[in-house]
């Protein structure tokens, strides 16, 4: 089974139940402040399931005000992404002056950098859903992609929508038939999924920059992704690859808050620190996961991915990898 945390309401006295189901919620989530009309009688049902960094959440509770105020955002900005899936019952979201309303089975984008305020279950109603939190650094899309993407409910009866909405569905009814092992897999496959689908959604809505600039710029990345492995991937060589100049593609990530060399680096640490916690990859050497993601020396490797996280491969290994299957 998937590695998760589980909260029932009725396992608390009914006095401390909304307080230990709001403690719940701020450890999952960017930190919030919650109200409910329903304090005194408040019901909660709650899993969470440790996916890689990435947390996936099935939820049943009374009505609830979830606030994101710059004060919480001044104090800790963790830069995650939150994806709603409402399965019963509405969220209505107020952003400044825009409001929104997401109908059940529809998807709900919410950034932890931005002020927001979401009702869930206000119609008096429990509602029932399904939170996705991701990292930011996990997701391949322009820096102002969520911004973007914000008060504007997303489909999921077709393409990508549909897609996310059946994979969380499936994981959340049926976590028991995966193991331990295959959470960094799943994470892996949500945060392509998320990035797909926020890409095709940034297509069909015009850029401050240009559609075709923003298209480009995802072209780019997913160009990159996919040549990780190569220690050949040079910015020079992405440039050729996409018929621009150098200084037009250095100039395309600076627009977007990086590098090109920097956005290529954390991918491949990324994907090294995903193999190290990969128990079917044990027998794999560090400088061989390395050598795997592109990196020419394993010096070059080591230092660079303890500088990213805090801690060489070898400790990262033996402190993060789950058993397997079989164990």
């Amino acid at each position: 089974m998937l590695e998760q945390t589980v909260y029932r309401s009725e396992d608390v006295p009914a006095a401390d139940r909304f307080d230990c189901w709001r403690r719940l919620v701020r450890q999952t989530h960017a930190p919030l402040d919650l109200t409910t009309p329903h304090t005194e009688d408040f019901r909660a049902v709650q899993r969470v399931l440790h996916l890689d960094g990435l947390s996936v959440w099935p939820c049943t509770f009374k009505p609830v005000l979830f606030r994101r105020t710059p004060r919480l955002i001044r104090a800790s900005d963790p830069e995650s992404v939150n994806v709603s899936l409402p399965i019963s019952g509405p969220l209505e979201s107020t952003l400044g002056d825009h409001q929104a309303v997401y109908p059940p089975y529809s998807l709900c984008v919410v950034s932890s950098s931005r002020p927001i305020d979401v009702w869930a279950g206000r119609t008096g109603a429990r509602h029932t859903g399904i939170g996705l939190e991701i990292p930011r650094t996990r997701l391949t899309l322009p820096r102002d992609g969520v911004a973007r993407l914000a008060n504007r409910p997303l489909p999921t009866d077709h393409g990508f929508g549909a897609v996310l909405a059946q994979l969380l569905l499936q994981i959340t009814r049926e976590t028991d038939h995966y193991q331990p092992s295959d959470g960094p897999r799943l994470a892996a496959v949500i945060a392509e999924v998320v990035s797909s689908l926020f890409a095709a959604a940034l297509e069909t809505r015009p850029a401050s920059a240009g559609p075709g600039r923003v298209a480009l710029l995802l072209r780019i990345k997913s160009f990159i992704t996919d040549h990780l492995h190569d220690p050949d991937l040079t910015p020079a060589t992405v440039a050729a690859a996409h018929h621009i100049s150098l200084s037009y593609l250095h100039r395309l990530f600076q627009e977007d808050g990086t590098s090109v060399s920097a956005w290529t680096r954390r991918r491949r640490l990324d994907r090294a620190r995903r193999d190290l916690a990969d128990p079917g990859l044990n027998a794999l050497p560090v400088h061989a996961i390395a050598t795997r993601w592109g990196f020419r020396h394993a010096s070059d490797f080591t230092r660079a991915f303890r500088t990213t996280y805090g801690t060489c491969p070898r400790d990262y290994r033996r402190d993060h990898q789950l058993p397997g299957p079989g164990d």
